[in-house]
């Protein structure tokens, strides 16, 4: 097959299956259902670390989470959840919620989307680690 026919295909089909997904929901970002499912998504990054205690975020996209070894926070990364501890962290107020940097080149930078109240809270609970 000839590479003007075959480019044009492969590139719609990529294209295609990518708007398919999105009609479909699953490009959605992940919602953490309630505390516990919080705590699921924090124990499949770190299996032998169980939290002590979770706070969820109000829209359910995150959640900070207290361990035996410090706290952490869980977020959406796409239709999944992912995890880090907030040891070395820099945390700024944004205008719509919370700029997190951490010293993780896997997660050099954390946007969560937070009310205002929350964005006022969250850095409080987190400064004892950071």
């Amino acid at each position: 097959m000839p590479l003007s026919i075959l480019l044009p295909m492969v590139m719609f089909g990529i294209a295609g299956i990518a708007i398919l997904l999105h009609l479909l929901g699953w490009s959605r970002p992940a919602i953490l259902a309630d505390e516990k499912a919080a705590e699921n998504a924090w124990l499949e990054e770190f299996p032998d670390d169980p939290p002590n205690r979770v706070v969820l975020s109000h829209d359910k996209h995150a959640a900070l989470v207290e361990t035996p070894k410090g706290r952490g926070i869980v977020w959406p990364m796409g239709a999944d959840t992912t995890a880090r501890y907030l040891d070395g962290a820099k945390i700024s107020i944004t205008p719509k919620g919370l700029a997190i940097t951490l010293p993780d080149y896997t997660a050099p930078r954390i946007l969560l989307t937070l009310d205002r109240d929350e964005a006022e809270q969250w850095p409080q609970l987190m400064e004892r680690t950071a």
